[in-house]
């Protein structure tokens, strides 16, 4: 089971737990619900520690995992990507065309 699911129904589970536990008193819905979410926020910071950070382990993974997609992302459309050796030592075509090239469009625009 994946950490963040486990993390959530933890919490979930000890404010359902701390609100029963507070039903048999004579106290406003309201109020039990408020020291139900509080008791439960002080429980699950001790309690569900070890669960909290395999979820943060997970977050900063995936963190990690998204920017090195991202970085060979940009060097890939940078065109930085192609190990040496691997380009043809001629090249048909030019990367950039002449002058003589140029459609008007871009020769106006200079």
């Amino acid at each position: 089971m994946s950490p963040a699911v486990k993390y959530t129904l933890g919490r979930v589970g000890l404010f359902v737990a701390a609100f029963l536990v507070l039903l048999p008193f004579p106290l406003s819905i309201f109020l039990k619900l408020v020291l139900a979410i509080l008791v439960s926020a002080v429980l699950s910071w001790f309690v569900l520690r070890g669960w909290r950070e395999q979820y943060s382990l997970q977050l900063q993974n995936a963190v990690e995992r998204r920017k090195t997609e991202k970085s060979k992302l940009r060097s890939a459309l940078a065109g930085e990507d192609e190990p040496a050796g691997t380009k043809p030592a001629t090249q048909d075509e030019p990367d950039h065309p002449t002058d003589a090239e140029q459609s008007p469009t871009n020769s106006e625009q200079r």
